[in-house]
């Protein structure tokens, strides 16, 4: 797979200086000719809302951005981890699982990683389990016995099922796994009858399909005032927050779904990335919104009015730099975010007394996780996740 990725990703200069674009527009953004960004499959919401992007960003400043699409969050992270490309629109699996080293991020050539936001998108869908209409599942506790999609190497899309799973106290263990290799896959085996459920965005292309195949799309709902049952997602995924869903296939403004969601996608990239270029790259998803906002389905969630500044990843400086000149980065953001850092920084400490542990995987795994914890813990920090 590496090598794969590899070979059609751009060498970036990152150490160096980074030629920028003459300005294109009176808001005078500056970026490179070219820019790379991973993003999910094509077809997911996520690679859609990349290529609307990118063609705003053609129209606007003659930039060309190359979108590579990865199945999982392991390949959607290698390329920006090796400098290969400058960003990736991403979900909470290559953000906050590869920040908190939790799942394949606890793996020995992994562990956390300090990775930074520059924007977020927080639109009118929903980020929850999905399900094929004839399975009747319409509460998560209908779920009990039937067939979920596990996607391998997929971290957060598992993780996701796990949590909204405890909503109706079910775990794994009460429903049938059923593997697959990529979300796509998992999509297609769902409208094939090979699955029930699977966790994915209502505006993804696939769930299209599925609405308008014999079997139907349903989604199953979790009611916003069962505190217990929110308590028990949060101590797993602390990202989720309760949500009206009103966009996405079978859903609507006048038919809403009472359900969970989070941001997607997040724009993310590392500490060491070019500030200027972090700057330039927020500058323009701020200014260029209105060329791209209606060119994809939840593009409207990338709206300055709907970020969040006080989530789960802190935000790179390049970002703040430009938020704080438009008046919208408070102290309590900054408050945030340094604590944010603090926490990167206890978990890199954790990682660090364990990385040279010795034994197999799941050996070192157990080993990094009870350091994970320890360290956190002496920080002050909850677990995130990870208990």
């Amino acid at each position: 797979m590496t090598s794969t990725l590899v070979k059609f990703c751009l060498p970036l200069a990152l150490g160096g200086a980074i030629v920028m674009a003459a300005p294109a527009s009176a808001q005078d953004v500056k970026l490179p000719g070219t820019l790379a960004w991973t993003a999910y499959d094509v077809g997911s919401g996520g690679y859609n809302q990349a290529v609307a992007i990118g063609n705003a960003l053609k129209g606007k400043a003659n930039v060309n951005l190359r979108v590579l699409p990865g199945k999982n969050d392991v390949s959607r992270n290698l390329p920006l981890r090796e400098d290969k490309v400058h960003f990736s629109a991403n979900g909470v699996g290559g953000s906050y699982l590869a920040q908190e080293g939790l799942d394949d991020f606890g793996a020995k050539d992994w562990g956390p990683q300090k990775l930074r936001m520059l924007i977020l998108n927080s639109s009118d869908a929903l980020l929850t389990i999905t399900t094929a209409k004839d399975a009747g599942i319409k509460t998560m506790a209908d779920l009990k016995g039937k067939r979920v999609a596990w996607v391998v190497g997929a971290p957060s899309l598992n993780q996701n099922i796990t949590a909204l799973l405890a909503f109706a106290n079910l775990t794994w263990n009460d429903v049938q796994k059923v593997e697959f290799g990529g979300f796509g896959a998992a999509m297609t085996g769902m409208i094939n009858n090979q699955v029930d459920a699977a966790f994915a965005s209502t505006i993804s292309g696939p769930l299209y399909q599925l609405a308008s195949s014999p079997r139907g799309v349903q989604y199953p709902t979790m009611n916003h005032k069962d505190k217990a049952g929110w308590d028990r997602v949060k101590r797993i995924a602390p990202f989720f927050v309760p949500f009206m869903g009103t966009e996405g296939a079978g859903m609507s403004k006048e038919s809403p779904v009472e359900a969970a969601t989070y941001p997607y996608p997040i724009l993310i990239t590392y500490e060491k990335q070019d500030a200027d270029l972090v700057y330039n790259m927020t500058k323009a998803m701020v200014v260029y919104f209105d060329e791209y906002k209606a060119a994809a389905p939840g593009n409207n969630g990338w709206d300055l009015k709907r970020q969040i500044f006080d989530w789960v990843v802190p935000y790179h400086p390049g970002a703040i730099k430009y938020f704080k000149e438009i008046n919208v980065w408070k102290p309590e953001h900054q408050a945030h975010n340094d604590k944010l850092i603090k926490r990167q920084d206890a978990l890199a400490k954790a990682w660090d007394a364990t990385k040279n542990a010795p034994g197999d995987e799941a050996a070192f795994k157990k080993a990094w996780y009870s350091a994970r914890l320890a360290g956190l813990k002496a920080a002050g920090f909850d677990a995130g996740g990870g208990e």
